[in-house]
C-alpha cells in the first residue's frame, strides 16, 4: 500500500542515487533538498551515493563519477540501515544494484525519472531513442511507483509504455535563492544569463548565436565550455558558481535564458524566479510546466522574442510566484508515493551469491 502523509511509516528512508555530491546538477540539488525536508519531518534518511565507493568517470562527463561494482558492498549498507522504504533515484550502477537486491527479496521499491537519457544518448552517440527507452522501461518496469516531476513528463512516459507513474513535483530553496545585492558586472545591459551544465544537450548555442542587445553570460562548467568560449568570444563565461555567489550572479541578470529542449523540468528556472529574474525559454517540456504565468517569463519558438518579452516582466511578481513552489510540499508528496517494506519479505531463506543477508 502507499503511505500517506501523517502515516507512522516510513520513518527510515533509504535513497540510492548515482547522482550525489560532489556532483552539481539539478538532480543532486533536488535530492539534497528532499533529504533535508524529510529529516525536518522526522524521518531518518540514509543516502547511498557513489561517494561511498570506488568510482570511474562517466564517458564524456568526467565530473560525474560512477560507482564501481557496488553490488558487493551495497547489500551490507542496506542491511545495516534496515530501511522502512527504499527509493532508487537513478538508473546508473548503484540504481541497478539496488534494483537487483530488492527484486531478489520481493521488496517493493520506488524509482524516479529525472533525465531524458534517450535524447542525450542520441545527441552524443547517435543511438536510436527507442533502444535507450527500452532499457529504461526495463529498469523502471518493476518499480512500485515511478515518480515524475510534471504532468507533461507523465504523459510523455505513458506514451512510451511506462506504468505506475506518479507525480513528485519539485521546489526551490527560497531562503537561499532570493533578491540580494548582485555581483558587480561591468557589462553592457541587458545581461542575459544562462546557468547550468555546458553540454550539447543543453542547446546553449541556440542562445549564444542570437543577435540581441546587451551581454550573454554563462555560469557553469562542462565538456563544451572550451569550444563555446572559443567560438563565441563576445559572451562572458564565468565557470561554476555556488551558494551565495551563485545567487548574486542570478540577481545581476536582467533575464534568465533557458534554451534546453531536453530537460524534464529545469530547476534553474525556479532559482532564477526566486531571485526575481524573469525567464525566457522555448515552449517545450519543462518550461511549459514552470512558466504558467506570463507575468514571470515568456515562452516563444523564437528565443530572441522570448528574451525581449521577458525583459518587460515584473521582478517582484517573479519572486512571489517562486514562493508558491515549496520543497516541504515536495517532500510530503515524495513520502506519499513511497511503498513500505514488509519486514517478513526482507529475509529470504537463501540469499543470492554476493547479495548479502536480509534483515528480520
Amino acid at each position: 500500500m502507499t503511505v500517506g502523509p501523517g502515516s507512522p511509516f516510513p520513518r527510515r528512508i533509504l535513497l540510492v542515487t548515482d547522482a550525489w555530491r560532489p556532483q552539481t546538477n539539478g538532480v543532486v540539488r533536488a535530492l539534497e533538498a528532499t533529504a533535508r525536508n524529510l529529516e525536518a519531518m522526522g524521518h531518518e534518511v540514509e543516502v547511498v551515493g557513489p561517494d561511498r565507493f570506488g568510482t570511474l568517470p562517466l564517458p564524456t562527463y568526467p565530473e560525474i563519477r560512477l560507482a564501481v561494482t557496488p553490488g558487493r558492498r551495497l547489500p551490507r549498507m542496506i542491511h545495516a540501515f534496515a530501511p522502512d522504504a527504499i527509493h532508487v533515484a537513478t538508473e546508473g550502477p548503484l540504481g541497478w544494484a539496488a534494483r537487483r537486491w530488492c527484486l531478489a527479496r520481493g521488496i517493493p521499491f520506488t524509482t524516479s525519472f529525472h533525465t531524458m537519457f534517450p535524447e542525450y544518448v542520441k545527441l552524443r552517440f547517435r543511438v536510436p531513442e527507442s533502444w535507450t527507452f527500452a532499457v529504461l522501461r526495463r529498469f523502471h518496469g518493476r518499480s512500485a511507483g515511478v515518480m515524475v516531476s510534471t504532468a507533461t513528463m507523465e504523459r510523455t512516459l505513458a506514451a512510451r509504455g511506462f506504468r505506475r507513474l506518479v507525480l513528485w513535483r519539485r521546489g526551490v530553496d527560497v531562503e537561499l535563492f532570493r533578491p540580494i545585492e548582485p555581483v558587480a558586472l561591468d557589462l553592457p545591459r541587458p545581461v542575459q544569463l544562462y546557468v547550468g551544465r555546458v553540454a550539447v544537450e543543453k542547446n546553449i548555442e541556440a542562445f549564444l548565436k542570437l543577435r540581441t542587445e546587451g551581454t550573454k553570460v554563462v555560469v557553469g562548467d562542462g565538456p563544451m565550455l572550451p569550444a563555446l568560449r572559443s567560438k563565441y568570444p563576445d559572451a562572458v563565461f564565468l565557470g561554476a558558481r555556488y551558494g551565495e555567489d551563485l545567487v548574486r550572479h542570478y540577481c545581476a541578470a536582467d533575464v534568465f535564458v533557458f534554451p534546453s529542449l531536453t530537460d524534464t523540468l529545469g530547476l534553474v528556472q525556479l532559482e532564477a524566479l526566486a531571485c526575481g529574474v524573469p525567464v525566457a525559454a522555448f515552449p517545450v517540456r519543462g518550461p511549459i510546466d514552470i512558466i504558467r504565468d506570463p507575468a514571470v517569463g515568456c515562452l516563444d519558438r523564437d528565443l530572441g522574442t522570448a528574451i525581449r518579452q521577458a525583459l518587460r516582466c515584473d521582478r517582484e511578481r517573479c519572486r512571489s510566484y517562486a514562493l508558491e513552489w515549496s520543497w516541504a510540499a515536495s517532500a510530503r508528496e515524495f513520502v506519499s508515493n513511497l511503498h513500505p517494506i514488509a519486514r517478513q519479505a526482507a529475509a529470504p531463506t537463501k540469499s543470492p551469491a554476493g547479495a548479502g543477508a536480509g534483515w528480520g
